[in-house]
């Protein structure tokens, strides 16, 4: 990022900021993406085609995405996965999926 002077011209924190929400849209489609197959797959006549078709659609959008921003830039490409991982955290969010503390809880009945 930093240039010979220690400055970072304009059009670099651009592309930079272009990569991180680039990101952040290649997220939203996986992520998505994985949330509206297993919504979908409970009425699905062939499931298991359903979640590999969608599991090739997803990674092929997601990599080529990932190629086609970082340019040959492993800095764009590290914004870009940063912006991916935001994207999940967002859709874990929106799901209101219930964070397990790893220790079951208690029953309150005998065997």
């Amino acid at each position: 990022w930093v240039r010979g002077g220690g400055q970072v011209t304009v059009n670099e924190s651009v592309s930079m900021l272009v990569a991180w929400v680039s990101g952040i849209g290649l997220g939203a489609i996986f992520f998505g993406g994985l949330r509206w197959t297993v919504r979908k797959v409970i009425s699905a006549k062939h499931p298991a085609r359903l979640f590999l078709g969608s599991l090739l659609l997803r990674m092929s959008i997601t990599l080529a995405g990932f190629y086609l921003v970082s340019d040959g830039h492993w800095q764009r490409l590290l914004l870009c996965l940063l912006g991916f991982s935001v994207a999940r955290w967002a859709i874990l969010r929106m799901s209101q999926l219930p964070v397990t503390t790893g220790t079951p809880p208690e029953t309150t009945h005998a065997p």
